[in-house]
């Protein structure tokens, strides 16, 4: 069964990529009788148990990791989470869980779904599902137990920092259906959408969002939250495009070696508004069909781009069904915006070289502006990104904001209004405290560049001479000392980064996101290009 699985796909790849070409059908027999033969005498003479089916999954892998990042075989058992991707919806209980130490932990569950209905909080410790012990167990160990039929009960015994007991929760699954939009609101007369994936009917649920933001105020302008958003359906990207752009309009074009794929893609109703401002917010984790929104908006010159270049993926996705209910998605297509560049970066038949800057070609917008293709989406507005302190990565690495978090909920039942909850210094202070318990120590790269020196004052002999001018000692000291004024120094960025991780215990994934609102340098921007009209003009050369 496992060779036929392989042979299938090899088969279609190749016969994909040779486009009926007659000269290759002889190399493709000759590498599939070769291939048949090699897996059967491993299995039959190799001096181990070879696992059949997962050495069959590390060969398909290897194949495909020689073509793109984004050409994958998925096999029966990994269905649920590709149609989640692709959907937002699988059976389960409706809940984020992450590592921590030798347990997976709850680490944000879902508004109204059956974790959070039955009582799971966030930093409750998975003891065990079903009778069964977690210990030691992957985040997708626990993840395929907690998923199953909606309508079925699972039952989870855990550990909460308030207490010692184990106590068990049974819980129901459910359908869950992950919104793509998280949040909406009004900023003042600015209505503002995030966006986390192109899922299934997303557009409509954008559409639906700003409909619901107009009920309550005449709108200035429509800002689209699209960081981090990794992109997702092609057709949902468009449908999006069709919310501002009228109909008829060309959006994106594909281009592959097999002329199936040669398509203009155009929207097909009417636009809900064609003249409402719109900033749509990007980032390096912006990709795909985020690109194809962005992009599209700029190129026409429907809308103005904010924060920094994106992802450059302008590569299409097809999925198609293999036996044994398995599927393959692959790489059939180039995507294109109107003004006919490609968002590529990197070119994976060339050594996965990324285009340099000289050699990126200049299109024009509908209004003559320059863009650029082999990149990305370069925004027309540019929001510089701070480096993260060292202090803060390690403290975000090693969850210590988290488990924070979880210690001070456990104190505190109720922190009242979200929009008026600060972290005070009495709450800082608590957290330096904190800090102290779990001994926090963190290396800066001045430690390492010292104990490099170290290495190499020993290896040389001059480690001793050193030692007795006690001078190393006294650098070493200094620098200990510069690190314990860190957590002072970087008070207000720490201190974003608590009050975040606090509200989302008491408001949810919604109410983080509106905390953070007031501070976000990019929406600032927006904001203040949306209420500037004659500056919004000027940059889309109106």
């Amino acid at each position: 069964m496992l060779i036929k699985k392989f042979i299938y796909i090899l088969s279609f790849l190749f016969l994909f990529n040779s486009l009926n070409s007659q000269s290759n059908y002889f190399e493709i027999s000759k590498n599939l009788e070769i291939f048949n033969n090699v897996y059967k005498e491993l299995n039959t003479y190799y001096v181990d148990d070879t696992e059949p089916g997962k050495l069959m999954k590390e060969g398909i892998d290897a194949m495909l990791k020689k073509l793109d990042p984004y050409t994958q075989y998925i096999p029966e058992s990994e269905i649920e989470d590709f149609r989640f991707q692709t959907t937002g919806q699988y059976g389960g209980i409706g809940s984020l869980i992450r590592k921590v130490g030798d347990y997976v932990i709850i680490a944000e569950p879902y508004k109204d779904f059956p974790a959070d209905k039955s009582g799971l909080k966030i930093g409750d410790k998975i003891i065990k599902i079903d009778g069964i012990s977690m210990k030691d167990k992957s985040v997708e160990d626990v993840s395929k137990l907690l998923k199953g039929e909606p309508g079925k009960k699972v039952n989870i015994s855990v550990s909460r920092i308030s207490g010692s007991d184990i106590f068990e929760i049974p819980v129901t699954r459910e359908k869950i259906k992950i919104s793509s939009v998280p949040y909406s609101g009004l900023i003042d007369d600015i209505g503002y959408v995030k966006l986390n994936k192109f899922t299934r009917n997303c557009a409509n649920e954008v559409k639906n969002e700003i409909l619901k933001l107009e009920s309550e105020k005449a709108l200035k302008g429509i800002i689209i939250d699209l960081r981090m958003n990794p992109g997702g359906l092609l057709n949902e990207a468009i449908k999006l495009c069709n919310i501002f752009i009228e109909k008829n309009t060309k959006i994106v074009e594909t281009k592959g070696r097999n002329t199936d794929w040669n398509k203009v893609y155009k929207t097909k109703s009417s636009a809900y508004n064609t003249e409402i401002p719109v900033v749509v917010l990007v980032n390096q984790g912006s990709a795909s069909a985020s690109e194809i929104f962005a992009g599209t908006l700029q190129d026409l010159d429907r809308g103005i781009v904010v924060g920094t270049k994106t992802f450059g993926k302008g590569l299409v996705q097809q999925t198609r069904k293999l036996n044994y209910n398995s599927q393959l998605k692959l790489t059939v297509a180039k995507y294109y915006t109107p003004s006919g560049r490609c968002i590529q970066e990197i070119n994976y038949s060339d050594e996965k070289n990324t285009l340099p800057d000289s050699l990126r070609t200049e299109f024009k917008t509908k209004n003559k502006r320059s863009v650029f293709d082999g990149g990305g989406v370069d925004p027309d507005i540019i929001v510089e990104t701070d480096s993260i302190p060292k202090i803060i990565f390690n403290l975000v690495q090693k969850q210590l904001i988290f488990k924070f978090g979880n210690y001070y909920s456990s104190k505190v039942s109720d922190i009242g209004s979200m929009n008026k909850f600060k972290i005070t210094d009495e709450i800082y202070d608590l957290f330096k405290e904190f800090l102290k318990r779990e001994e926090f120590q963190f290396e800066t790269l001045s430690d390492e560049k010292i104990n490099d020196l170290e290495e190499t004052l020993l290896f040389e002999g001059y480690d001793i001479k050193l030692k007795e001018t006690g001078l190393l000692k006294k650098i070493k000291e200094e620098i200990l000392q510069l690190k314990n004024q860190d957590i002072n120094k970087y008070k207000k960025d720490i201190s974003k980064i608590i009050l975040s991780d606090i509200i989302v215990r008491y408001y949810y994934n919604e109410g983080r996101i509106e905390s953070s609102l007031k501070e976000d340098a990019a929406i600032l921007d927006a904001i203040k290009i949306l209420n500037d009209t004659k500056a919004y003009n000027k940059i889309l050369n109106k």
